[in-house]
């Protein structure tokens, strides 16, 4: 089953809850983003604001985790006290845990396992919190040796999922992120494709998986892109260095902000269904969404090609980001 992601969201921004699920993420900023005090109460309060202001702005699509903390939980209670807000997509991740204990000073912020005892036990847990809204459950962070692409078992649970009406789909992340999607394709059950929806680190500095992803989006795959920017290096405050110029200068020329602009410059990929904002307060989200209302000429798209790093070298950088 795949997702109608652009009828279901027109906009084409989602809205991912990462930064504002759990008190640490590694995207920059967070020190000034996020409540002095990181209490659940505060995070929900956050949250629920967010989603506020991204539904009466147009945003469809609604992306979780079970390693994001308190994600699932801060989305089940939104929408139990939104029940007019029956046009959403809802989809959340399965495969990692989540460790740190709401610290940002945690040795381990969450455990990767993608056995079919992981999926049995978070699927349960999803399913208890978001129940019939869930319209897509992903595997988290798969890499190319995950036993998630060959384990016939787990392909079985997922096609049962499938079954219920749920979209299967899978998130990637690493420098490999084109093999990893293209060994997916290949995956089926009863002679049908397996997975339905791909969501993958696509942005200006990290281009690989861009040709990979179309051949996805040819197959039927919905694919939703995260991390567009680049856990906040694409953001304003950070846009300095002189590599970076292509950015600032084309912000000026469309009148917007150069997250916009880097947005706007992933949704303009024809394979691109939702490009996902990981925004931690409004005034963020707002900026994002003007993505939509940026038209990017060719030659302004052929400049920000300029921005792209190697694909081991961005990782690499990623790897480095603290948790905070």
């Amino acid at each position: 089953m795949s997702l109608t992601l652009r009828a279901a969201s027109p906009l084409r921004i989602g809205l991912g809850l990462a930064a504002v699920g759990r008190p640490g993420y590694i995207t920059l900023g967070r020190d000034t983003d996020l409540p002095a005090v990181r209490s659940v109460e505060a995070l929900k309060e956050r949250a629920f604001d967010l989603m506020d202001a991204a539904y009466a702005q147009g945003v469809r699509y609604f992306d979780a985790a079970r390693s994001y903390g308190l994600a699932e939980t801060y989305l089940a209670q939104w929408l139990q006290a939104r029940p007019d807000a029956t046009d959403i997509v809802v989809g959340s991740k399965w495969g990692y845990t989540y460790t740190a204990d709401w610290s940002t000073q945690a040795d381990v912020h969450e455990v990767k396992d993608h056995s079919t005892a992981a999926y049995d036990r978070q699927v349960a847990e999803t399913r208890a919190l978001l129940g019939g809204r869930l319209s897509l459950y992903q595997i988290h962070s798969v890499t190319p040796d995950s036993p998630a692409l060959s384990d016939t078992a787990l392909h079985e649970r997922l096609a049962r999922l499938a079954d219920e009406g749920v979209t299967v789909g899978l998130s990637t992340s690493g420098p490999n992120q084109a093999d990893t999607i293209r060994a997916a394709l290949s995956v089926t059950v009863s002679g049908r494709p397996l997975f339905g929806s791909v969501q993958t680190t696509y942005n200006l500095l990290e281009r690989s998986a861009g040709e990979a992803l179309a051949e996805a989006h040819d197959a039927g795959c919905a694919v939703i892109v995260k991390e567009a920017l680049a856990n906040g290096r694409l953001a304003d405050p950070y846009v300095v260095a002189p590599e970076m110029s292509a950015l600032r200068e084309i912000a000026q020329q469309t009148g917007t902000s150069c997250d916009a602009v880097a947005l706007a410059a992933v949704a303009a990929e024809p394979w691109a269904d939702v490009v996902l904002s990981g925004a931690a307060t409004v005034d963020q989200l707002t900026s994002n969404l003007a993505a939509a209302r940026v038209k990017l000429q060719p030659t302004q798209r052929q400049r920000l090609t300029e921005l792209a790093e190697p694909a081991g070298a961005y990782w690499t950088h990623r790897s480095q980001l603290a948790w905070a």
